[in-house]
């Protein structure tokens, strides 16, 4: 069975470490954002080998961080998002996130 659902575009990701960054884009099938508190991307995979990049896109499935404003019902509203490095947190990190 194939599923097609409408759901935010991961538009960029700088998170050259992660198994699913090609070419500055995530080629997950869809990611997980959140650990309920922190817009950290649960789907991050670090790796030194990539995926071939046949996916052509990721897109947002869920979303954990209901203080966020794009955050309806654990799921993201926002058109896109983009995903980079935290240092300071040393994790992928949804930087579209904002507080409600």
């Amino acid at each position: 069975m194939k599923f097609t659902i409408e759901m935010p575009d991961v538009s960029a990701c700088s998170v050259d470490r992660c198994a699913y960054n090609v070419r500055g884009a995530c080629h997950a099938k869809a990611i997980t954002v959140g650990d309920g508190v922190h817009p950290g991307c649960d789907t991050f995979t670090l790796s030194q080998r990539h995926t071939d990049g046949e996916v052509e896109a990721a897109g947002v499935g869920a979303c954990k961080v209901a203080i966020c404003k794009y955050n309806r019902e654990l799921e993201c509203e926002a058109r896109s998002i983009e995903v980079d490095f935290d240092e300071d947190e040393a994790a992928a990190t949804c930087t579209t996130f904002e507080l409600a």
